[in-house]
């Protein structure tokens, strides 16, 4: 609890995320396509001055809100996602600007590349939310929220920065290219190419056994 605590501290200085985007181009991630979505929560932890959801809550609206934003990706190649969610706060109502929690969520994120059956990131990456400043939220969400609408909001906004971390991979390690170069060490019609969808979609393997190749239940020692 008290490192959880800390990591809730850190959160005051952290950036908001926009995750309004989904009628938008995806972001660049090469030739990723979305395989199995793993989200697991083992070791969920409420935070203070907090509403209660539960871990199927929790797993439910993350879930759903990897398959919205990854399941754009139409690439030749399948990479899954392990997800665990550690910690989370939804803020209940409090005395505006005296009291007013912030809603805020943390999480381990695995990747794993299907057809090399490996993670390309050997320690889970943790990966800290809180709540986008609205005017429904600059007070607190606790006072204009219900607590599905704070989980939904949290949830989108840990893809949008999962999403965001992969391309930072992919531009400096090259995670999802083809041949395996920086993504910013290409030209614009290299990514276009790299990233348009399969001529015919038969012609796409489907992910190997998921028993053998999926992230089941990662954690934070993995």
């Amino acid at each position: 609890m008290m490192r959880f605590l800390a990591l809730l501290g850190l959160l005051v200085a952290t950036a908001c995320t926009n995750a309004n985007d989904l009628d938008e181009a995806p972001a660049y991630l090469g030739n990723f396509r979305l395989g199995h979505n793993v989200v697991v929560a083992p070791n969920l932890t409420k935070g203070p001055a907090s509403r209660e959801a539960t871990a199927e809550e929790w797993i439910t609206g993350v879930t759903k809100a990897i398959e919205d934003r990854f399941s754009r990706y139409e690439g030749s190649k399948y990479y899954h996602l392990g997800i665990s969610i550690e910690g989370y706060v939804l803020a209940i109502p409090g005395i505006p600007l005296v009291a007013a929690p912030k809603s805020a969520l943390i999480l381990h994120v695995t990747v794993w590349d299907d057809a090399a059956g490996k993670k390309l990131n050997e320690q889970p990456h943790m990966v800290t939310v809180v709540e986008t400043i609205s005017p429904q939220t600059f007070l607190s969400s606790g006072l204009t929220q219900s607590k599905e609408v704070q989980l939904e909001n949290l949830s989108r906004n840990a893809a949008k920065q999962i999403q965001n971390w992969m391309a930072r991979q992919n531009d400096e390690f090259g995670w999802f290219e083809a041949d395996g170069r920086p993504a910013h060490e290409k030209t614009e019609a290299e990514k276009a190419l790299n990233a348009a969808p399969p001529q015919e979609e038969s012609e796409i393997p489907a992910p190997e056994d998921k028993e053998a190749s999926s992230p089941t239940e990662p954690s934070a020692e993995e």
